[in-house]
Parts: C-alpha cells; sequence; structure tokens
C-alpha cells in the first residue's frame, strides 16, 4: 500500500496539482491586495466620500448599532453585502487574469506547433518487398 502511495504521488498530475494550488494560493492574495488595497479605495472614492466597500452591511438585529462591519458582528447577525461586493470583484479579477493568461499561453503553444518541421516522409521500400507487392496484385486481378 505504502508503494501504491509513493507511485501516486510521483505522477506528474499530483505534483502539477499541488504546485498550482501553491501558486494559486499566493496569487489570490496579490489579486486580494489589488482588490482591497487599489481598485475598491478608487470605487469608493468615485462613488463619493472615499468608503471602504468591505464595511457595507444592513443589520439584522436591532442590537447591531457598531459603524464597522468587525464590531457590528461581534455584536449581532449582519448581511454584509459590501464584503460580498468586494469577494466579487476579487473573483472577476482573478478570472480575467487567469482568462488573459490561458489566451498566451495557447498561442506560445499554436506558433510552436506550428514551428515543428513535419515528421520526414518513411523511406521508400526496397525494391524487392516492391516486385512482391507487385506479383501479389498480379495474382489478385488474375483470380
Amino acid at each position: 500500500m505504502l508503494n501504491e502511495f509513493k507511485e501516486f504521488i510521483a505522477r506528474g498530475n499530483v505534483m502539477d496539482l499541488a504546485v498550482g494550488v501553491i501558486i494559486g494560493a499566493a496569487f489570490s492574495r496579490i489579486v486580494d491586495s489589488v482588490v482591497k488595497d487599489l481598485v475598491m479605495p478608487i470605487v469608493g472614492a468615485i462613488t463619493g466620500g472615499g468608503f471602504d466597500f468591505s464595511d457595507y452591511f444592513l443589520p439584522l438585529s436591532s442590537k447591531v448599532t457598531a459603524p464597522t462591519l468587525a464590531a457590528a458582528r461581534e455584536q449581532g447577525a449582519v448581511f454584509a453585502y459590501g464584503n460580498f461586493i468586494t469577494v466579487l470583484i476579487n473573483f472577476l479579477i482573478l478570472a480575467w487574469i487567469i482568462f488573459l493568461m490561458i489566451k498566451v499561453v495557447n498561442r506560445i503553444r499554436a506558433s510552436v506547433e506550428t514551428k515543428k518541421e513535419p515528421a520526414p516522409a518513411a523511406p521508400p521500400p526496397p525494391q524487392d518487398i516492391v516486385l512482391l507487392s507487385e506479383i501479389r496484385d498480379l495474382l489478385k486481378q488474375r483470380a
């Protein structure tokens, strides 16, 4: 069973997946920072007052009176639609970047495939094979 596990782990797909997950997590942090630190302040400035979307919420309890989402969550249930908007923008940016990356990779693959030289033609069969083939064909015609 241990050997089977070693074979499973040693397969290229599993290792590729592990690398993809690690890079994806790091990339997700970068995109999260772009959204929180660059995009959302600009959106907040455009929509008025320089506010942060992530603190937009609707209290679901009369006990909630806090002005920030973190404090409001401590007081009771809240509908944190601003945080959802931030996460949604984060997702859309990440999806767009991944789309562009895949598009570039597909172009590179296409250019590499067109640059590949076609496989050389098979060498002609030896003369004795050609003669035997002709004899076979003549015998088939007679029968």
